[in-house]
């Protein structure tokens, strides 16, 4: 649009449509003093705007049988809903309407204020969620990329204190060009682009003031890389992990299928064969592979029994090494080649995570690719790339440790 919101739609022929914004302003964008600023904000224009309840605003949406939804991440934060084609145009105006014109009644954000802290003491229970957040903290120290999502009890009550506070914020992070209305389902092109532009076309052209948050190049003693963090949990919880390629990074493709080969969603990943099929050590190993627009981690999740701690510490090393030193034979790449193929068709099935990776796409390089565009430069990766690739990637000096005993 000419005040730099992007709009993108993929028809299909479902019945069901998938429509909401997404905005780039996440955790990155915080003050120490304000962590949490983004996720609060999620919360909390649900909760009523300049014409609308929050009672209204749920039985809005959940009344026609759609459910609305919103999540904030490290970089983005996304509303949306998915419900019959038939409701696009309702639905879009009641999510335009809590980005543009919430209240933030304090009686209300008190509510959801409690609600939240809540959800912090839900994740400091689960160790295997909080590890990635205390993970994201080591690998990222001095960036905001190493506060929580979440924030802490003392920022949110801060944060709640005054509703101008989180309406200042979005005044500068909310801005046109960190916008994207996406939509996918049986709408035709031109009236989801009628509907955005009614909705959003009256935003004055900015661009916000506020720059990138720079992370620093990974400086970081070898010494500080490595944390013990008494949990008294049942088992020990533990993350290997290091710096990664960025979103649009000539080799971010390759990182994708090699982290696919070393521990993906798939029981024949290679840790997943090593640590359980043949060892019997955890019930869950994985790897993860998260780019972010200026930097990106990879990391390696998995619990055990504190006696084979050091043993699975050591088989997880030597599935790294093997990647390093042992190239993979053609036939090896092509079997691989031909797994990530299928997930990714299975995956593009999947209209929810359709719709927000097409969302996602679009506001980092403008443009929304199909599953097979992707998969086609993924397939043009040499095993010499792959390889090269855990050489830069999968070093002693870019490992971080983080375990909880």
């Amino acid at each position: 649009m000419p005040n730099g919101v992007k709009i993108v739609h993929r028809w299909t022929p479902s019945p069901v449509a998938y429509v909401g914004v997404m905005v780039g302003a996440g955790t990155r964008n915080e003050e120490p003093e304000i962590n949490g600023m983004a996720h609060y904000i999620e919360h909390c224009v649900f909760k009523g705007t300049a014409h609308h309840s929050a009672r209204q605003i749920i039985h809005a949406i959940e009344g026609i049988g759609g459910e609305i939804n919103a999540y904030t991440t490290k970089e983005e934060t996304t509303f949306y809903a998915a419900i019959l084609a038939e409701h696009v145009q309702l639905t879009l105006h009641l999510i335009a309407e809590m980005i543009l014109k919430p209240t933030f009644k304090k009686e209300e954000t008190d509510k959801e204020r409690m609600v939240i802290m809540d959800e912090i003491e839900s994740y400091n229970d689960s160790p295997s969620e909080l590890i990635y957040d205390d993970f994201e903290s080591l690998v990222f120290a001095g960036s905001s990329l190493a506060l929580p999502i979440l924030g802490t009890k003392k920022t949110l009550k801060h944060l709640s204190s005054k509703p101008d506070y989180a309406l200042n914020w979005m005044a500068q992070h909310y801005t046109p060009e960190r916008m994207v209305v996406f939509c996918q389902g049986n709408v035709k092109p031109d009236k989801i682009f009628r509907i955005a532009e009614r909705e959003f076309g009256q935003l004055e052209n900015r661009r916000s003031t506020d720059g990138q948050p720079t992370v620093k190049a990974n400086v970081t003693p070898l010494s500080e890389r490595e944390r013990f963090f008494k949990k008294h949990t049942h088992q020990v919880h533990a993350m290997l992990g290091g710096r990664a390629y960025p979103l649009g990074h000539e080799k971010q493709l390759a990182m994708f299928l090699l982290n696919n080969i070393l521990g993906g969603g798939s029981l024949n990943s290679r840790l997943n064969l090593t640590l359980r099929e043949s060892k019997g050590l955890v019930y869950t190993v994985e790897s993860t592979y998260t780019p972010l627009s200026d930097t990106g981690y990879w990391c390696i999740y998995w619990a055990c029994d504190p006696e084979d701690y050091g043993y699975s510490l050591g088989l997880v090393r030597h599935e790294l090494l093997k990647l390093r030193t042992t190239p993979l034979t053609e036939s090896g790449l092509k079997h691989a080649l031909e797994q990530l193929r299928g997930q990714l068709a299975i995956s593009a099935q999947n209209q929810e995570n359709s719709a927000l990776a097409m969302a996602k796409s679009m506001l980092y390089h403008g443009c929304a690719p199909l599953w097979q565009e992707t998969f086609d430069k993924i397939a043009q990766t040499s095993t010499k790339d792959l390889t090269n690739v855990a050489n830069e990637l999968f070093c002693d000096e870019n490992y971080y440790i983080l375990t909880y005993i």
